[in-house]
């Protein structure tokens, strides 16, 4: 296929899916959002989260994906880095994404001159700040923070450049390759011990990714019996080297077939290290079954055909640090290749109530932090239903609506809708901004932000008011509204950065009322949100006043550390409520 066609191809791809997907995205958007979720695929990654690492923008110093993964899950603001155990993994991706024909040099020269700023920790975060946008110095200090925090602990560094355009990767001009090979060396000699590497993607690659389409349907081999009482469970034995097959696809683990196991791979943890070791040590008079409690998988169908059983949607809900220390080991082998067994328990269940049940009983059997399994409640599938029936899609299962094909703009996560409750509802966006993913792990937080006493109505309320404001930020009236001001905050990377305190705001301007409450808010419905534009517009240029305001008071603190001050949040409170007796909004 010559490199035309797949363009054209490609082209097609991304306007029927921008359509489908992402309406009100422009082209050279969903082409970034679009290369950021092929590129990395193995991770799984919602909307949410490749929204919040996108960076680009005025000032982002070439970068437009920039992308933290800590032992492989997504590196958040929030995590309890104290709970990592020794020899940690962080990997950085930092992503171009040009809807070009071709692969030139100015983008990685751009590149050059950025890493002596965002990788040299001997550069003070108050030096840079003014020479990137705000999003960008809130990955650098992320980076910083985690890498400085985790060192103790011999943590180890991979970064990886990724230059996607819509070009041919086999015409790539030396001079080109050249650039990217002395960004690499450089970037190698601020991290002893780093691995560096760059990456070319073109149309042929990312249509090859496209194709590469999740699996829940898959076939297991088994060994000669196996046990089953009814059509709808069973329990067999399989080979290690069928199990590896089973989970894998072309040597990487197919990560996907956890989303409802609510336990994360613990690494060298004890329970793990034994594990490993017993793989080790192929002890011929004791199979690797008789020390191991199994594999849970649920399955909505299951039919055997001789020693193969066929599951369909499938889900690893028990066995995830058994599957990854047998990865792992298997990985070390020069040839797949291990007759030992292990014990596969397959349960069949369509009702998701009692697919529920099962992921919380299979997972209650080693201790597990509550907020874990916060999804299988009952409020939980409440509000799915209740958004479902206004055809709006709560993402109670991570990736649910993503995977069948919804719309982004009307995906809402646990995360997101709580952090958008706790802004909204309960005036705190400085702690919706500060703990974005453990926002609800307390029993007490969790109940204030999902309580029954709040109407549904207000939850979907909240939802539609994010998505309102991300829309108005991607519109050509905000589009003009910056090239007519000015300010260096009127960017839409600093407004997503301030997005729950300008949903706080536009609220209270909504109700004339500082000290409001959830009844306040109920009474406000059902409302048009997209009737009031003008008074979003309004909204966030006095957001950034108010905030221009602050950091001029405060010029050592970035936005990102502002945004999560209590006294910032007090700080909009008490402005805003000087203009409530003279502005009265008209509903």
């Amino acid at each position: 296929m010559s490199n035309n066609n797949d363009v054209v191809i490609l082209k097609s791809i991304l306007e029927r899916k921008r359509q489908e997907l992402a309406s009100t995205l422009s082209q050279d958007e969903y082409f970034e959002r679009f290369t950021f979720e092929q590129l990395l695929k193995d991770y799984d990654l919602s909307y949410d989260e490749l929204l919040s690492n996108q960076v680009d923008g005025k000032d982002d110093g070439g970068i437009d994906g920039f992308f933290m993964f800590l032992n492989n899950e997504i590196l958040n603001e929030d995590l309890d880095l104290a709970s990592i155990k020794k020899n940690p993994l962080i990997e950085v991706y930092l992503i171009q994404a040009k809807s070009s024909s071709s692969f030139g040099e100015k983008p990685i020269e751009t590149l050059m001159a950025t890493i002596e700023d965002i990788f040299d920790l001997g550069k003070n975060i108050a030096d840079i700040k003014d020479f990137y946008n705000a999003q960008v110095i809130e990955k650098v200090e992320l980076f910083r923070k985690t890498y400085l925090d985790l060192a103790i602990k011999h943590i180890q560094v991979k970064i990886t450049y990724v230059y996607a355009s819509q070009g041919d990767t086999e015409n790539i001009h030396i001079k080109v390759k050249n650039k990217a090979d002395n960004l690499c060396s450089k970037t190698e000699k601020f991290f002893t011990g780093c691995e560096v590497k760059f990456e070319f993607t073109g149309a042929r690659e990312l249509l090859k990714n496209t194709r590469q389409e999740k699996s829940y349907s898959l076939k297991l081999k088994f060994l000669e019996n196996y046990i089953s009482t009814d059509e709808d469970n069973y329990v067999v034995l399989t080979r290690l080297d069928e199990y590896y097959n089973f989970v894998t696809d072309e040597g990487s683990l197919r990560k996907y077939l956890f989303e409802s196991n609510v336990r994360d791979y613990q690494g060298n943890v004890e329970v793990n290290i034994d594990i490993k070791n017993t793989l080790a040590s192929k002890d011929t008079d004791i199979d690797f079954w008789w020390l191991n409690n199994g594999i849970t998988i649920l399955a909505s169908k299951a039919t055997i055909a001789g020693k193969t059983i066929t599951l369909d949607d499938v889900q690893i809900v028990n066995g995830l640090q058994t599957t990854n220390s047998i990865y792992e080991y298997m990985n070390t082998l020069a040839k797949v290749d291990d007759k030992r067994a292990i014990l596969v328990k397959i349960i069949v269940a369509n009702k998701l109530e009692a697919r529920d049940r099962i992921i919380k009983a299979t997972n209650f059997q080693t201790p597990v932090p509550a907020a874990s399994l916060r999804a299988t409640e009952p409020i939980q599938r409440d509000i799915e239903d209740y958004f479902l029936n206004k055809d709006w899609f709560y993402d109670r299962r991570k990736n649910y609506y993503k995977n069948i094909g919804k719309t982004s703009e009307r995906i809402i996560s646990i995360p997101y809708l709580a952090q958008a409750v706790t802004s909204i509802v309960h005036r705190d966006p400085d702690i919706a901004r500060s703990r974005p993913t453990s926002i609800i792990k307390g029993d007490a937080n969790y109940s204030k932000v999902f309580n029954p006493s709040i109407a549904m109505e207000v939850y979907l309320f909240c939802a539609k008011l994010m998505k309102n404001i991300e829309g108005y930020i991607r519109s050509t009236d905000f589009l003009a509204l910056t090239q007519n001001n000015t300010s260096s905050l009127l960017r839409p990377g600093t407004i997503r950065i301030l997005i729950f305190h300008v949903a706080m705001l536009f609220t209270l301007k909504l109700l004339n009322k500082v000290n409001y409450t959830q009844g306040d808010v109920l009474s406000l419905l059902p409302i048009e949100l997209d009737c009031y534009q003008g008074l979003l517009r309004s909204i966030i240029l006095e957001i950034t006043e108010i905030t221009n305001s602050y950091l001029h008071e405060n010029t050592s603190l970035s936005i990102n550390t502002v945004a999560k001050r209590s006294e910032f949040t007090k700080f909009i409170i008490e402005k805003a409520s000087e203009n409530l007796g003279r502005c009265l909004i008209r509903l």
